[in-house]
C-alpha cells in the first residue's frame, strides 16, 4: 500500500512538471505571437492633425440605476492604391508616384453598440481641403478639387492619412476617433486567410478584366481571394457601367460578405485561421498611434463585433455627376452628417443607448417640440439629437406619416430619398444593388 502511495506521488509530480513544462511552452508562444503581431503593426505620425477640430462625441444620458450609455466611435477607413512595398503586381495598371484613396469609408458605430453606418465618400467627389502638412511644411488649403487628392498631398509613398482626416472631419462636423489604411497586398491576404469570400460578380467585360489584371471572374456567386478579391473590390473598368459608384457598390457587399464570413464560419474560433488573420491584418494595416498594439486593435474589434450584421448600413454620399466628377448634393448630405452627429441610424431611430425620461419622446425631448433639422456642424451628439427628434414637426421615432424606403421599412419623410433609396444591410442579398446604371 505504501509503494502504491509513493508510486501515485511521483505520477503526480510528473504530471505536475509536464503541466508547467506545456504552461511555460504555451506562455512563450503567446509571448512571442503577440511580440510579433506588434511589430507588424505600422503607425503614421500625428503630425498635422488639424487644430481645428470637431467636438469628441460624448454619452447619452441614462436614467440613475441604469447602464451607462457609451460614446460612439467614427472610425475612417482608407483602402490605398500604394503601388509600394510589394503592392505593384496587384496595382494593376501603370506604377503611380505617391498614394491615392482607392476606397474610403466613415464608419460609425452607435452608443448602444447595436448599430453602425459605413458612408462611402466617392474619390471624384469635388470637396474642399484645408492646409495640409507634408514633408516638413503646410500645403495650402484647396477648394472644389477631388477627394481622393487628399491622400496624395505631399506625394508621400505611403499616402497622407492625417490629410484625408483633417477633410473628413471639416466635411462632416464628425471628429474621427481612429484612422486606418489598408493596402492591396494586404487586402488580397486577409480575404485568402478567411478561406476567401462569397460576393456575387456583377456583369462583367471577362476579356477586359483577363488581359488588364489577370483574373476570371464570371457574373453570379464566386468565392474570391487574392488578386481575384482586390480587383472585386478596386477595378472600376471591366465591372457593370465602370463607374465609381458601381464600385463602391461592391465594395459595400464585399465588406458585409467578409465580416459574415468571419462570424459565422468558425474564423474567429479557429486559432491557426485566427493567427493568420491576425497576421495578414497586421501586416497590412497602418494605423494612429491610438492603435499602436495588438491589444488596442482587439479592443476596438470587440466593440465592432458586437454589431448583428442586420444593423450594420451601408450609404453612399449623395451625390450626382458634374462632368466626369462628382458633386455632394445639399442639403441632403449634410443631412446625412447630422444623423451620425446625432447618433441616430439612417432611418432617424434613436441609437445613442440614452434612456427615455419621464414625459419625454425618448430623446430627452418633450413630445411636440419642433426644434429645426441642423445640416451643419453642431456643438454635441447631445444637441443634435435635439436638433433631430422632430423631422418635418414630427418626431423621427414617432408614428407620424412616412414614406416606404427601398427596403420597406417605414422611414420618416424629411430623410432625403438620396439617403433613404441607397441604404445597403450587411444582410441583405448579395445580388442586388452592385451596378450603377445597370
Amino acid at each position: 500500500m505504501a509503494a502504491l502511495g509513493r508510486r501515485r506521488l511521483r505520477e503526480l509530480r510528473v504530471a505536475v512538471v509536464v503541466a508547467s513544462a506545456l504552461a511555460i511552452a504555451i506562455s512563450g508562444a503567446l509571448g512571442y505571437i503577440y511580440l510579433h503581431l506588434n511589430g507588424n503593426i505600422k503607425t503614421f505620425s500625428d503630425v498635422g492633425v488639424s487644430k481645428s477640430r470637431p467636438p469628441a462625441a460624448t454619452p447619452a444620458t441614462t436614467a440613475p440605476g441604469e447602464p451607462a450609455a457609451q460614446a460612439p466611435i467614427n472610425l475612417l477607413l482608407i483602402g490605398s492604391d500604394t503601388r509600394a512595398g510589394g503592392n505593384e503586381s496587384l496595382g494593376g495598371g501603370v506604377a503611380v508616384q505617391g498614394a491615392r484613396s482607392d476606397t474610403t469609408i466613415l464608419l460609425h458605430v452607435s452608443g448602444d453598440r447595436k448599430h453602425a453606418i459605413g458612408v462611402s465618400i466617392p474619390r471624384d467627389a469635388l470637396v474642399n481641403i484645408p492646409a495640409c502638412y507634408a514633408n516638413g511644411s503646410w500645403l495650402p488649403a484647396q477648394t472644389g478639387v477631388m477627394f481622393n487628392s487628399a491622400f496624395s498631398e505631399g506625394d508621400l509613398a505611403a499616402g497622407n492619412p492625417i490629410c484625408t482626416q483633417n477633410t473628413v472631419e471639416a466635411m462632416t462636423g464628425v471628429r474621427v476617433d481612429h484612422t486606418v489604411v489598408i493596402d492591396f497586398s494586404g487586402f488580397a491576404a486577409m480575404s485568402s486567410a478567411v478561406g476567401g469570400v462569397p460576393v456575387c460578380v456583377p456583369t462583367v467585360d471577362s476579356p477586359y478584366l483577363e488581359h488588364e489584371y489577370g483574373v476570371t471572374l464570371n457574373p453570379g456567386m464566386q468565392t474570391l481571394s487574392g488578386q481575384a478579391a482586390v480587383e472585386y473590390v478596386r477595378a472600376r473598368e471591366g465591372f457593370g457601367d465602370n463607374s465609381d459608384i458601381g464600385r463602391m457598390k461592391r465594395q459595400q457587399a464585399f465588406l458585409s460578405a467578409l465580416m459574415k464570413k468571419m462570424l459565422s464560419s468558425g474564423t474567429l474560433e479557429n486559432p491557426v485561421r485566427l493567427y493568420q488573420l491576425a497576421d495578414s491584418a497586421t501586416k497590412s494595416l497602418t494605423v494612429d498611434s491610438s492603435l499602436d498594439s495588438v491589444s488596442a486593435l482587439v479592443s476596438l474589434g470587440a466593440e465592432l463585433k458586437a454589431v448583428p450584421l442586420y444593423n450594420l448600413e451601408f450609404v453612399t454620399t449623395p451625390w450626382q455627376y458634374d462632368g466626369a466628377r462628382v458633386d455632394l448634393i445639399q442639403p441632403d448630405t449634410d443631412v446625412l452628417w447630422s444623423l451620425l452627429r446625432a447618433d441616430r441610424t439612417l432611418e432617424g431611430q434613436d441609437a445613442s443607448g440614452a434612456t427615455p425620461a419621464t414625459g419625454t419622446n425618448g430623446s430627452g425631448a418633450t413630445p411636440g417640440a419642433t426644434p429645426s433639422l441642423s445640416a451643419t456642424p453642431g456643438p454635441s451628439a447631445a444637441s443634435e439629437r435635439m436638433q433631430l427628434q422632430s423631422l418635418s414637426g414630427t418626431a423621427a421615432n414617432s408614428t407620424a406619416p412616412a414614406t416606404a424606403s427601398a427596403s420597406g421599412a417605414s422611414t420618416p419623410s424629411a430623410i432625403p430619398s438620396g439617403i433613404t433609396q441607397n441604404i445597403r444591410r450587411a444582410d441583405s442579398d448579395p445580388c442586388s444593388d452592385l451596378s450603377y446604371g445597370n
